[in-house]
């Protein structure tokens, strides 16, 4: 690394997210890391306390990139059930996107979350956090019939599981796939509408 460029968390997290690619996880050290960036491990240690650390940075990281283009749908103001399934379709591409463009650093991020407990269900509080805004609008807007929007989001998410959830990311390439979630879609719609 050049004197000028400085040693940012940024940078060792996108530096991780290479070796990780080369090495995959468990292979891949904090060593690693540093050689790829050319300085000492201590220098990465400087940012992350110990190996543990630095990969649930980088599980974060990748999941974030799930949940952050969902925010704008979560805020928007439209009608909530337009802006739901708008949500789901954007979720499920994105997951299906990881998986079939690119199965072995699917495989090595996934291996990955499951060992970040914590950032996984901080994930998966943020998706919840969002759904529920939207049920919210759409009992506010007299679309959906709830009085509870968080039990409901759970419900949702829970009822979608196969489309989005990474443990059926094997059922991803059947063609029928998504023709199985519009049938899904109807049901969880016609659910919300009718209360």
């Amino acid at each position: 690394m050049a004197a000028d460029e400085v040693l940012s968390r940024e940078r060792i997290l996108e530096a991780a997210e290479d070796v990780l690619r080369r090495f995959g996880p468990q292979k891949a050290t904090v060593v690693d890391v540093a050689r790829a960036l050319n300085v000492s491990h201590g220098s990465v240690y400087r940012h992350f306390a110990s190996k543990a650390a630095l990969r649930d940075a980088v599980a974060e990281r990748w999941l974030a990139r799930v949940s952050a283009p969902l925010e704008a749908i979560a805020r928007d103001d439209g009608p909530a059930d337009a802006r739901l399934r708008q949500w789901f379709d954007r979720l499920i591409e994105a997951k299906h996107r990881k998986v079939l463009d690119d199965p072995e650093l699917f495989e090595t991020y996934h291996r990955i979350a499951m060992d970040a407990r914590e950032v996984v269900i901080a994930h998966v509080d943020h998706l919840l956090d969002q759904l529920t805004r939207i049920i919210a609008d759409g009992a506010a807007q007299g679309i959906f019939k709830t009085t509870d929007p968080i039990a409901t989001a759970r419900a949702v998410l829970d009822a979608t599981a196969r489309f989005h959830k990474p443990a059926h990311a094997g059922e991803w390439r059947d063609p029928g796939i998504m023709a199985a979630f519009d049938g899904v879609w109807k049901l969880v719609l016609a659910g919300l509408k009718a209360g």
